[in-house]
């Protein structure tokens, strides 16, 4: 049993659940295009599961590989991980990792050949991360800002057809995930004065681009709204708490309601999309998300 949670602390299940809600938000928008009618069958055909299954996989064989290649580094800052605790080998978490990228992969190939072609885009991106953006002062952020991006998109790829006319919404979560990925390089020092401005800056874009979005692209903005003020009070309490005292403690906090509240970013996008049904559907995750970010670490 301790084995196995330690696996589970690894693929760290409260982020998964919010690449669930990243796919289930492109997937509302994929279904706006085809036109109301065609829910039944587009949700049947589509393959929706397996690309549920397919991010999952993705997300957390990305998770994974993050504590593989940072192992030697969590030895001196966080002992307490299940590589540095001695629970899981080096080389068992990268089969593991392995093994997490293969059904990511499978799955989103059962979909469509953009489907695949996104999966393998995000396992690259995954690598181009861990291995050597991650340190990189504005390259790391827009990497993982990347791997959300095309991780909304593989939603989208339910319906190929609608891909090109949505490739606009990857800027949404590419705006926001980077602004958390900087917060939170002061998770074990401190936060960064300036840093945080800037994240605040780009939470500020964040919504406005999720406006505007909504407006160009789904044709209303009101059934957005509330998410939106929602997320927006959910990210910037803890932030503005940050920079008034950017100690480790609240930089992970605001990293934590950061990750946490891209489940409410996705939902918007979901009820712009479907008038408020699928923010509904959406939102639903995250009590689930906040429960496991309770039991297994989030940062």
């Amino acid at each position: 049993m301790q084995k196995l949670l330690a696996y589970l602390r690894l693929a760290r299940p409260a982020n998964v659940v919010t690449a669930i809600a990243d796919v289930m938000a492109g997937f509302f928008a994929a279904y706006w295009m085809v036109g109301h009618d065609a829910w039944s069958s587009v949700l049947i055909q589509s393959g929706l599961v397996w690309l549920l299954l397919a991010t999952s996989g993705l997300y957390a064989g990305g998770i994974v590989f993050n504590d593989v290649f940072d192992a030697k580094l969590d030895r001196q800052e966080r002992p307490e991980r299940p590589i540095p605790s001695g629970l899981i080998s080096h080389k068992q978490a990268a089969l593991f990792g392995s093994l997490l990228f293969i059904l990511g992969i499978s799955a989103a190939y059962q979909v469509s050949l953009a489907s695949f072609g996104l999966a393998l885009l995000i396992c690259g991106l995954c690598f181009a991360y861990n291995g050597y953006t991650k340190h990189h002062n504005w390259l790391g952020p827009i990497n993982m800002g990347l791997c959300r991006g095309a991780n909304l998109l593989l939603g989208v790829s339910a319906v190929p057809g609608a891909l090109q006319g949505l490739l606009g919404l990857a800027v949404i979560p590419l705006l926001f995930i980077a602004a958390i990925t900087a917060i939170s390089r002061g998770e074990v020092t401190g936060g960064n004065k300036p840093v945080l401005y800037g994240a605040v800056l780009l939470y500020g874009l964040t919504l406005v681009y999720a406006l505007g979005a909504m407006g160009y692209l789904a044709g209303n903005v009101w059934w957005a709204m509330p998410f939106l003020l929602l997320f927006g009070w959910r990210v910037f309490t803890p932030l503005v708490a940050a920079l008034q005292n950017p100690n480790p403690l609240l930089i992970r906090l605001a990293v934590k309601a950061g990750v946490t509240s891209l489940i409410i970013l996705d939902a918007a996008i979901g009820a712009g999309f479907s008038k408020g049904v699928g923010g509904l559907i959406i939102l639903m995750l995250l009590p689930l998300s906040l429960v496991l970010a309770k039991r297994f670490a989030v940062t």
